[in-house]
């Protein structure tokens, strides 16, 4: 949508948001939010993009709790945000998932760092990951604003709108949440992740014994 050629913009003019009961409030009441690294790192992202002036327009509908819906799933996060007028937004964040070759090479150089695979294998989430992402040439957060396709029903032609900025807020606490959300939005669920780091890691010390064992048996019968 353009911007007006001239006269008031209408969210300069718009009321108050509608208060909401029930909706999903952001943990973070005042400062920055995002408490572990990812999540700082996803919107130090956004904000290199030039956002973060839009940015901190939804914060406070993030700390209200206007998002009355979230999900996020491969490659997209929908919600419903309430704004001033009676019915909710409706808002979606897109970005493009890696494919299923890339997705191997990152697990095969995540699987030969040992650290790297005994930490997520524990639910951690190690630093270096990122630059595991960068070396396959697939970087973990998106490059540039043209990677995401962010869009809002509201009138307002700007992006992120307020509608859209407390979303993002929302996803930040998600991935605080759970790091493998992070993961999954781009296109590797945590199970799925888990299990090939597991099959790809070094075989048990019992299975290694037993095949000693019979190549040892194979030679003495020889």
């Amino acid at each position: 949508m353009s911007p007006p050629a001239s006269g008031p913009r209408w969210w300069e003019t718009a009321g108050p948001p509608i208060a909401v009961e029930g909706g999903i409030k952001a943990k973070s009441k005042r400062g920055a939010i995002g408490e572990q690294w990812w999540s700082r790192r996803f919107i130090a992202v956004l904000e290199s993009y030039g956002m973060s002036g839009r940015l901190q327009r939804g914060r406070s509908y993030a700390r209200k709790g206007q998002v009355v819906e979230f999900s996020l799933t491969q490659g997209v996060v929908t919600a419903r945000v309430q704004g001033s007028r009676p019915q909710p937004y409706n808002v979606t964040i897109k970005v493009l998932p890696l494919t299923t070759a890339q997705w191997r090479e990152v697990e095969r150089r995540l699987a030969s760092q040992a650290l790297f695979r005994a930490k997520l294998l524990a639910g951690e989430m190690p630093a270096e990951i990122e630059e595991i992402f960068a070396s396959c040439g697939t970087p973990l957060f998106p490059r540039s604003a043209a990677d995401l396709d962010m869009h809002c029903s509201c009138p307002d032609w700007g992006v992120p709108c307020k509608h859209l900025a407390a979303v993002c807020y929302v996803l930040a606490e998600a991935f605080d949440d759970d790091p493998f959300e992070m993961l999954a939005w781009r296109g590797r669920s945590r199970s799925a992740l888990l299990a090939a780091l597991r099959q790809a890691g070094p075989r048990p010390a019992a299975s290694a014994a037993g095949s000693t064992r019979a190549a040892t048996d194979d030679r003495a019968e020889g």
